[in-house]
């Protein structure tokens, strides 16, 4: 036997080893002669019925980010109080650009803390309170940072 006279293979196809799908009465005619063991529906989908897309919804609402807290207003008062209140030797009162200097800021930085618009930074906070000398955070907001020491008697 020569190799010109060897059956041909091909690879890859796999003509009739799977079932046609039956349907209707092909379906009734395969079950009767025993051919289609059953027939039920293998990955077909979604296994619990249909998605809840109102629950999602509010799963998506409740896990929406919150927006940041702002600056409480009676903090942007007292930093414009105090900050009209510092006389320059002109006579003139400091303006935000000038205060915004000293803390080494954007003035923006001091128009939306005066304004209440800025998230709270500690860090300009602090500076604000050395250089007004005013109290912004904890209690007793807009009093002196220092208050004057009480005399002990006796001493």
């Amino acid at each position: 036997m020569s190799d010109f006279d060897a059956p041909t293979y091909i690879i890859g196809h796999k003509a009739n080893s799977r079932p046609a799908v039956a349907r209707g009465s092909d379906l009734n005619a395969a079950q009767r002669a025993g051919t289609i063991a059953g027939t039920t529906k293998v990955g077909g989908g979604q296994s619990k019925g249909p998605a809840d897309h109102g629950r999602i919804a509010k799963l998506d609402r409740d896990d929406a980010p919150k927006p940041p807290e702002k600056i409480d207003p009676a903090v942007g008062k007292a930093v414009a109080q105090r900050r009209m209140a510092k006389i320059k030797p002109d006579g003139k009162a400091m303006t935000q650009k000038e205060l915004a200097t000293l803390i080494n800021s954007k003035p923006q930085d001091i128009q939306d803390i005066e304004s209440g618009k800025a998230t709270p930074n500690q860090q300009i906070l602090g500076k604000l309170e050395r250089v007004l000398d005013v109290k912004l955070r904890g209690s007793d907001i807009g009093g002196p940072l220092h208050a004057p020491k009480k005399k002990v008697p006796g001493k």
